[in-house]
């Protein structure tokens, strides 16, 4: 099976990468991201720690890795009108949190809004370019706002 598209061909802005460095406890960069986010604009209706239970479901010794399920319901009602309700299937928008080593925690992010319309789940038009623009810009302000000195 070939994919519709080649993903080597892809860069790191085609699908909203983003990637920060916390110099923290796992526990207070879960916290803070939490609240970077909430302060630009998101809400947080899911959160879970795959580690956890793949830890004890598989006793898969995995490092600490948490999911924030990030949402801004004004942009999320117009994305789902926009795309006939198919993007849906990709929420929320996943902002990850994981330890790199104890005091060093990776905050990571892909724009759901970018690959939905790269696989066609969401339509490439100038509606579907205005919610990605403002997520864009919300996940930057997040992201800029993001404390990544040393403590």
């Amino acid at each position: 099976m070939s994919l519709p598209i080649d993903p080597a061909a892809l860069e790191s802005g085609d699908i909203g990468e983003k990637r920060a460095t916390l110099h923290m406890d796992h526990a207070e960069a879960i916290e803070h991201v939490r609240e970077v986010f909430t302060d630009a604009g998101f809400g947080v209706p899911v959160e879970f720690s795959p580690a956890d239970l793949l830890n004890e479901k598989v006793d898969a010794d995995r490092d600490p890795y948490y999911v924030l399920g990030a949402c801004n319901p004004n942009v999320a009602d117009e994305v789902l009108t926009v795309s006939e309700n198919r993007m849906g299937a990709l929420f929320p928008c996943n902002v990850v949190i994981w330890e790199e080593e104890p005091g060093v925690q990776t905050v990571y992010h892909v724009s759901i809004m970018r690959i939905g319309r790269l696989v066609g789940v969401a339509p490439d038009d100038e509606e579907m370019a205005e919610i990605i623009a403002t997520t864009g810009e919300l996940v930057d302000e997040a992201f800029a706002n993001l404390d990544t000195a040393e403590h």
